[in-house]
């Protein structure tokens, strides 16, 4: 006998995500499981084919394989049945089991709230100071369209549960105990489909994307979060929908680095600048200002602009730091050779100490004698 379509057994559709899967694995394996259907050789084969079906659809790889190929396609690494683990092996499908035998479920007709989303965001450094706009695609679910979320096939519709007759749930007798389970034919919800929705199968929901506008507040790091409500997955039956969480992640800049609310940068200045004074013009996230170098300065020092920074998220702004670095010449010229030697003539060591007195190396020829 050939083998049904795994998607088929399922009840899913070929494009269906990994949370699809394993709802429908749950609520088939509930279903069909030898626990709820004792001394029912139907329906334990129904429960091998849709452990079967799930395991292979699961896997990533078996998957590629058996859309390309179909069951030829797995070359025998399809299903094991001693080795199945299924969905959080089957000791989450007992728990559900008991829970249910023993109070620790309810129907499940009620309102949902929708699954939330998440949505990774790259900025570049500028957006991210500075705030910006986008229009984000988001890919997630939507009611049917065709059966308008009923599950349905168009001109049918739902009706009550011929096994617990609406109630969601079924009652056991053992011994003195009277115990109630949720029912295994509607899984809780009192009514049953009998022609399912062709296009979302039976689900009441199909993908689509749709088209987000957000505002990204000047400030933001990497790693910030910004919640849309309402704009995740919609919910059932009247339920509210899920929330967006946008992670956002920035790009580095050429010439600025970001610590907390200060924007840090690097200038170079000529030897004769360092030594004589000036102003250098220096770039900012705002354009280009000047900064004066007074006589003397020293590589490594640190010249701190005012309100130049990054807009703080809890107010306030930065400033930009500008370390200054002094360019040694190469390369020179003999005029530059000769007036840098004459230099070198009238300026002190540098070891010496205080006002003029014996170098340090001087001290050190003494202490040794010399």
């Amino acid at each position: 006998m050939a083998k049904r379509d795994y998607y088929e057994v399922l009840g899913v559709a070929k494009n269906a995500d990994e949370a699809e899967l394993k709802r429908a694995y749950r609520t088939l394996a509930r279903q069909y499981h030898p626990d709820v259907n004792p001394n029912n050789p139907e329906a334990v084969e129904k429960f091998k084919e849709v452990n079967e079906a799930y395991q292979v659809l699961i896997d990533p790889q078996k998957r590629q394989a058996y859309d390309q190929f179909g069951h030829a396609g797995l070359n025998g690494q399809g299903f094991n049945y001693q080795d199945f683990q299924g969905f959080g092996g089957f000791g989450d499908l007992f728990g559900d089991i008991l829970s249910d035998f023993f109070g620790g479920s309810s129907r499940k007709g009620g309102p949902r709230r929708g699954a939330d989303l998440r949505y990774d965001l790259d900025l570049t450094f500028e957006e991210a100071v500075f705030g910006c706009e986008k229009i984000l695609t988001i890919p997630k679910s939507a009611v049917c369209t065709t059966c308008q979320g009923s599950g349905a096939a168009p001109g049918t519709g739902r009706k009550t549960c011929p096994v617990c007759r609406g109630k969601g749930t079924i009652s056991l007798a053992q011994g003195f105990f009277s115990i109630q389970r949720t029912c295994h034919q509607c899984q809780g919800e009192g009514e049953i489909i009998d022609k399912p929705c062709p296009t979302c199968r039976g689900v009441g929901r199909q993908k689509e994307t749709s088209k987000v506008e957000v505002k990204i507040p000047p400030g933001v790091e990497t790693g910030s979060k910004l919640k849309l409500t309402g704009e995740g997955e919609p919910g059932e039956r009247g339920g509210p929908p899920g929330n967006l969480y946008i992670v956002l992640r920035v790009g580095k800049h050429d010439l600025f680095e970001r610590v907390g609310d200060d924007i840090v940068c690097e200038r170079n200045i000529s030897f004769p600048m360092a030594a004589l004074g000036g102003e250098v013009d220096v770039p900012t996230l705002k354009g280009s200002v000047k900064i004066k170098i007074p006589p003397g300065t020293q590589t490594g020092k640190v010249f701190r602009l005012r309100g130049y920074g990054v807009k703080s998220l809890q107010g306030g702004e930065g400033d930009q730091l500008v370390r200054v670095f002094v360019r040694t010449p190469t390369n020179l010229t003999e005029r530059q050779r000769e007036l840098l030697q004459q230099l070198a003539k009238e300026e002190p060591d540098p070891a010496s100490v205080g006002n003029g007195s014996k170098s340090v190396w001087d001290k050190v020829k003494e202490a040794l004698g010399g």
